[in-house]
C-alpha cells in the first residue's frame, strides 16, 4: 500500500511539473519574442472633401475638392476652354496631388476648393477617356483641339457669364457663340451656384496662353481685393500682371461674372497650350495663402 501511494504520488508531482511547464513556457517564449521592426512612417495623405457641383451637357459630373477647414475659401478652377487648355486642367490636378500629400501646406484658416475641369465634355474630345489624364493622352490635331474649347453645344462658356453677355462673343479673330442667354449652359449654372454658394474670398481661373495674370472686371470696373491679388500672384509666379485684357473684346467671361457680384478673380494665362508651369503657380499659389 505504501509503495502504491508513493507512486501515486510520484505521478501527482509530475502531472503538478508538466501543467507548469505548460503554462509557463508559451508566457516564456511570447516574453522572448524579437520585436518587430517598426515599418517606416507613411505620408499623411489628406482626403478632400468630394462634391459634384453639376452636370454637362453630355452628363459627365462636374465636380469640386475641398482641401482645408478654414473659414475663408480660395476657389481654382480649370479647364473652362476644355480640351483647347488642358494643360490648365493637368495644373488643377498637379496641385490637388500636391495639396493631398502636404496637408500641412495649408494654412488653418483657409479652405481651398479646385474645380479641375469645368468643360469635362470638352477635355473628353481631346483625351478619349474618363477622369485624369496624361499630357500623352491628348489628341494633336491643330483642329480636334480649337473644337474642343467649346462645349457639347459648341459654345464658348467663358463667354456665357452674365456680365456684359452678348449673344455673339469674341475669340480671337473668330466669332464664336455665347449660348441662347447668360447662364444657359449647364457648365455655367453649375460654377455659378457653387461659387454663389461659398462665396470664395478670391478665385483664380487658370486658361493658356497668353502668359499673363489678369485682373477681373465688369461694370463697376476692378475690384480692389482683386488687384491685391493679381499682384500677389503675378509678383510671386513671375507672370506679366495686367488689369485689362485689351487684345480683342470679351463678353460674359467667368471671373468677370465674379467681380459683378462683389468676388474677387484673376485669369492666369500659362505661356504655352502643353506645359503646366508648376514650379511658377505654385510660388503664385503661395503668395496666396500668405496673402489670406
Amino acid at each position: 500500500m505504501q509503495t502504491r501511494s508513493r507512486n501515486w504520488l510520484v505521478v501527482a508531482v509530475v502531472l503538478i511539473v508538466l501543467v507548469g511547464l505548460g503554462l509557463g513556457i508559451p508566457a516564456y517564449i511570447k516574453s522572448h519574442q524579437p520585436v518587430p521592426e517598426i515599418p517606416a512612417s507613411v505620408p499623411v495623405v489628406s482626403t478632400p472633401v468630394h462634391a459634384v457641383i453639376g452636370h454637362s451637357v453630355q452628363g459627365r459630373a462636374i465636380d469640386a475638392y475641398t482641401y482645408g477647414t478654414g473659414s475663408t475659401t480660395l476657389l481654382f478652377v480649370g479647364g473652362i476652354h476644355g480640351g483647347y487648355e488642358w494643360n490648365s486642367v493637368l495644373l488643377a490636378y498637379t496641385f490637388m496631388d500636391y495639396l493631398a500629400a502636404n496637408p500641412e501646406f495649408i494654412p488653418g484658416n483657409l479652405s481651398i476648393t479646385v474645380i479641375p475641369s469645368a468643360n469635362p465634355d470638352a477635355v473628353h474630345a481631346v483625351v478619349g477617356k474618363e477622369g485624369r489624364f496624361d499630357a500623352g493622352d491628348v489628341a494633336t490635331d491643330t483642329a480636334v483641339l480649337e473644337r474642343a474649347r467649346f462645349n457639347a453645344d459648341d459654345v464658348d462658356l467663358n463667354r456665357n457669364f452674365d456680365c456684359k453677355w452678348q449673344a455673339k462673343g469674341t475669340w480671337q479673330n473668330k466669332t464664336v457663340s455665347a449660348g441662347s442667354k447668360a447662364f444657359s449652359e449647364p457648365e455655367a449654372q453649375a460654377i455659378r451656384d457653387y461659387v454663389l454658394a461659398i462665396r470664395p474670398a478670391g478665385a483664380v481661373f487658370w486658361h493658356s496662353q497668353s502668359n499673363a495674370v489678369y485682373a477681373s472686371q465688369c461694370l463697376k470696373g476692378i475690384l480692389p481685393g482683386t488687384l491685391v491679388l493679381m499682384n500677389a500672384y503675378a509678383k510671386a509666379a513671375g507672370y506679366p500682371s495686367v488689369k485689362t485684357f485689351d487684345a480683342y473684346a470679351t463678353t460674359g467671361a467667368a471671373d468677370d461674372w465674379m467681380a459683378s457680384v462683389g468676388l474677387p478673380a484673376v485669369t492666369v494665362e500659362l505661356k504655352t497650350h502643353d506645359s503646366i508651369e508648376w514650379d511658377k503657380n505654385l510660388a503664385g499659389i503661395k503668395a496666396l495663402f500668405g496673402l489670406y
